[in-house]
């Protein structure tokens, strides 16, 4: 499956603590996200599901992912069918290996194109 990986302005990746999440891009936005830290060593630090904002949202004050804001936070998302959000996660889950979070869901694996 193929899907559009959002970026913010200027075609760069969005600070995961800084990211506009009033913008009305963001109404009724339900899909999968990564967030990830840059630094020497960039690594996945949590993949997720769910109305985007509200998850975004969420994110910005658990400290399981703040651990990692020294590096530099960035989260990009994917407007995913309900029916796919699933698999899609198990499958971005199983590939990128996030450092926080270990619930997979119980779903056949959906492989996407990576953001990268």
């Amino acid at each position: 499956m193929h899907v559009i990986w959002n970026k913010c302005t200027g075609d760069s990746w969005c600070s995961l603590l800084n990211v506009n999440l009033a913008h009305a891009h963001f109404e009724g936005l339900e899909g999968v996200y990564i967030i990830w830290h840059a630094g020497q060593r960039p690594a996945t630090v949590y993949i997720g599901q769910g109305v985007i904002r509200d998850r975004i949202q969420a994110h910005r004050s658990e400290d399981a992912v703040l651990a990692y804001s020294a590096h530099g936070l960035f989260v990009t998302w994917a407007r995913v069918d309900r029916a796919s959000l699933d698999g899609v996660e198990r499958f971005l889950a199983d590939t990128l290996n996030p450092k926080v979070g270990t619930h997979r869901p119980q779903a056949v694996p959906i492989a996407v194109n990576l953001p990268w």
